[in-house]
């Protein structure tokens, strides 16, 4: 550890900025499963070949090279949005929630994207329906659905 960690208010202070820019794969989940309002639209921002291929059952598809122009006829300012995308080895779902905020929209990322969706064991639609693989025990419990974190 070279660099000394911060202090504790400066610390603190990342971490709640971080909470207000992120949203993990659980959370969103768990909003989602909860039914009703959950209070944001999750946003797919891959493309429509992505999409098919697997995506967040609920998920609003808007490929980020067309948030300019579609956003105003898909979103309301006053709901929260979250961005996703392929992974964390891709920056599209930031690109995204980039082009969303300078639109003035409210956003949020989701950490992980389609990959840790799909890796935690949580159902995903593609175009021939429903699907669900076995949670990874790298990033979800084996027994169980609560990671205590």
């Amino acid at each position: 550890m070279r660099v000394p960690p911060a202090a504790p208010a400066e610390a603190a202070g990342y971490f709640r900025a971080s909470l207000a820019f992120h949203a993990d794969v659980s959370d969103v989940a768990a909003a989602l499963a909860a039914g009703g309002d959950t209070g944001f639209v999750l946003l797919d921002s891959r493309s429509t070949e992505a999409w098919d291929q697997g995506h967040v059952p609920g998920a609003l598809h808007l490929p980020t090279a067309l948030i300019p122009e579609r956003a105003e006829e898909l979103l309301d300012r006053s709901v929260p949005v979250v961005t996703y995308c392929w992974g964390p080895g891709c920056d599209g779902a930031t690109r995204a929630a980039l082009a969303l905020a300078e639109l003035g929209y409210r956003v949020k990322e989701m950490l992980g994207g389609f990959e840790y969706w799909v890796r935690e064991g949580f159902a995903y639609e593609t175009w021939e329906g429903e699907d669900r693989r076995t949670a990874d025990p790298l990033t979800a419990p084996a027994e169980g659905d609560d990671c205590g974190c």
